[in-house]
């Protein structure tokens, strides 16, 4: 089965759902737990485990997008550590870096849908 327009869509809210918390911990609204730095309490990386993986194994772009994802999931540990050492502003400004490995995650997600050599190397 394909993933569909609609599933594409639900990861991009995902990735917007993320980054909600992430924002909240760095503008002091709410406590970081260690539950927001795990791919498998990340709902990004449930449906990159429980829907995509099971669908498309051997693409090349689901393990580009699982590196993404633990690739996000560090640099946000990263400014949330910041924060925490009072390096508030310089925390608030990786926000960009998030919003960036974010995009790309999707796109990695979005190209599934396209045809073409994306079977990885064994």
């Amino acid at each position: 089965m394909d993933l569909t327009t609609l599933d594409f869509q639900q990861a991009r809210i995902k990735q917007i759902l993320f980054k909600s918390p992430l924002r909240s911990v760095l503008y002091g609204v709410r406590v970081a737990d260690d539950t927001l730095f795990s791919p498998r309490t990340n709902a990004i990386g449930q449906w990159i485990a429980t829907v995509v993986k099971p669908r498309h194994p051997a693409r090349i772009e689901v393990r580009n997008a699982e590196r993404l994802l633990h690739q996000m999931l560090a640099a946000s540990s990263t400014l949330v550590a910041q924060y925490s050492r009072g390096q508030i502003e310089e925390a608030r400004r990786g926000l960009s870096q998030i919003d960036s490995l974010g995009e790309q995650l999707v796109a990695q997600l979005e190209a599934l849908a396209k045809p073409g050599p994306a079977f990885a190397a064994a």
